[in-house]
């Protein structure tokens, strides 16, 4: 019987999308291997795999980023040939890419006309485009402004521009590259309320994710791919995480992160009344005291745009702060000590939470991005000038050390995948022994093998008596890794506890401003 509930005896409908045999290299590397896929119309299908494994690159290819090597595009039973965008669109394909594909200085009309002006004449375009907008809007709950200039937007409503875009195109066949990465909790359960309204309604939706919950509450169907292959598809009732997770590895994988007791030591970091503002002199981070000693984890918790962002970035020396202390062990880190450069050569180095805008460099060689930072070092000297050599070779040590693939040191940054970058900023970081180091969103767009293989790395760094400040929006994340939480809401702390003796319920209350008392 199909997804949409045909009776005995009617024919199959036709598949929304068929794949099959896709093929495509990059050079040497294979990146889709004979590639078959089914995806039913009104489906929500899900893909999973690891960072690399092929499946960016094949939905690329259905949205005519990319054109296969070999294989064929069906869409509704028909074969199509794709080779860029506008074929898709017209083809009722639309893609949200993880990285929005949106122009920020520009208003949510100008971005969604933006290639489909509808002729000459952009006031009769305009006029049909705002009118579409405030249909979609109504119908499906997507209220925003069409005059609204999208680098101001939040996040959350960027994305709901992506999908406006694709749905104003006419999609009946929605592509979502880890379109909860960027998402609270809140936002990302009403986008897949969105979607499944969408899939009852016809459309068909794809989506990649590595959050192995949320392909178990949303999807019908999950398809497995693992370096370059698909090796499974399976209707999602019918497996579990944990064979999803064996499937995308290719061995079992731990889905709980495993330590002892923290040990803990002297104290690194102190922060006392600390209050940041932000260039329009609005308070984003208000009086919040805590510390963090050598051989723990302190988790900070809340949801996105709570002021966690700006604590990191003041700690780590990026941002100036209006008030209060900040201690490196027994050193009140003063003006003339608030340098990121001048922090790091005193042990604290720093994982940001945007890889891509503060992290590195996407059109550097990945040799180049893994020494950001630290290219004055003698190691990578030879007399005054830099040694290619000794950059090349200590980044092929770390790439092997961290699992990091394709393993290809003069390969240019913007060519992995997310989940492998995250792996040469925290190369880069952790091999600097650190002494105390904040991390970022650790595992924000990674997938299921390289966030056992995170997580492990940063219990081994605690254990070994490194100080951890960890900021993320995953709460299981923060339950699992740290050994204490404090809670931020409003740029405030609204609480502070042991993670042994909390627990999402309660985080979720302090996240949301209830006081400690009523929490």
């Amino acid at each position: 019987m199909s997804a949409g509930g045909e009776g005995a005896g009617s024919p199959e409908p036709a598949p929304s999308l068929e794949l099959v045999g896709i093929d495509k290299r990059f050079g040497e590397v294979h990146a889709n291997k004979a590639v078959d896929l089914v995806v039913r119309r009104g489906s929500i299908h899900g893909i999973v795999g690891e960072n690399g494994a092929g499946k960016s690159t094949l939905m690329s290819i259905v949205y005519g980023f990319y054109e296969a090597d070999a294989g064929e595009i069906r869409v509704n039973g028909r074969p199509v040939r794709i080779r860029a965008p506008r074929e898709a669109i017209a083809a009722g394909i639309g893609m949200v890419h993880q990285h929005f594909m949106l122009v920020e200085p520009l208003s949510v009309l100008d971005n969604v006309m933006l290639g489909a002006e509808g002729g000459a004449l952009l006031r009769a375009g305009a006029r049909k485009a705002r009118a579409e907008l405030e249909r979609l809007s109504t119908e499906y709950g997507l209220a925003i402004d069409p005059d609204a200039i999208v680098g101001d937007l939040p996040v959350g409503l960027q994305q709901r521009v992506e999908l406006l875009k694709a749905l104003v195109r006419g999609a009946d066949i929605l592509v979502l590259d880890e379109p909860t990465a960027v998402l609270t909790p809140e936002e990302a359960d009403h986008l897949f309320r969105l979607l499944r309204v969408l899939a009852s309604e016809g459309k068909t939706v794809i989506l990649i994710t590595h959050k192995l919950r949320e392909i178990m509450a949303v999807t019908s169907r999950v398809s497995v791919m693992r370096r370059g292959e698909m090796v499974a598809t399976l209707d999602t009732a019918d497996t579990s995480p944990g064979q999803l997770a064996e499937l995308m590895v290719g061995r079992r994988v731990l889905l709980r992160v495993e330590k002892g007791p923290a040990r803990l030591g002297a104290l690194r970091l102190q922060v006392q009344n600390l209050t940041v503002v932000d260039a329009k002199g609005t308070p984003r981070v208000r009086d919040v005291s805590f510390g963090v000693h050598a051989g723990e984890i302190v988790g900070v918790a809340g949801i996105s745009g709570n002021g966690q962002s700006e604590l990191l970035e003041a700690l780590a020396g990026m941002r100036p702060i209006a008030g209060g202390r900040i201690t490196l062990g027994s050193t009140e880190i003063g003006p003339e000590l608030r340098d990121p450069h001048v922090l790091r050569r005193r042990g604290l180095l720093h994982v940001p939470e945007d890889r891509l805008r503060m992290g590195l460099v996407p059109p550097f060689e990945a040799c180049e991005s893994a020494i950001l930072g630290f290219h004055e070092e003698e190691r990578y000297r030879a007399g005054p000038l830099l040694s290619r050599d000794a950059v090349i070779e200590d980044t092929r040590e770390k790439m092997e050390s961290y699992d990091v693939r394709p393993p290809a040191p003069l390969l240019r940054t913007s060519k992995f995948s997310g989940g492998n970058q995250q792996k040469l900023v925290l190369a880069r970081e952790i091999e600097r022994s650190p002494k105390v180091l904040l991390v970022g969103q650790p595992t924000r767009g990674v997938d299921i093998g390289a966030i056992e293989f995170i997580h492990r790395r940063l219990v081994a760094l605690r254990d070994a008596g490194v100080a951890i400040l960890l900021v993320s929006v995953e709460l299981d994340e923060i339950m699992g890794l740290a050994d204490r939480v404090v809670v931020m809401c409003g740029g405030r702390v609204t609480g502070e506890r042991l993670t042994s003796e909390t627990d999402e319920r309660e985080l979720g209350l302090l996240m949301a401003g209830v006081s400690e008392q009523a929490a």
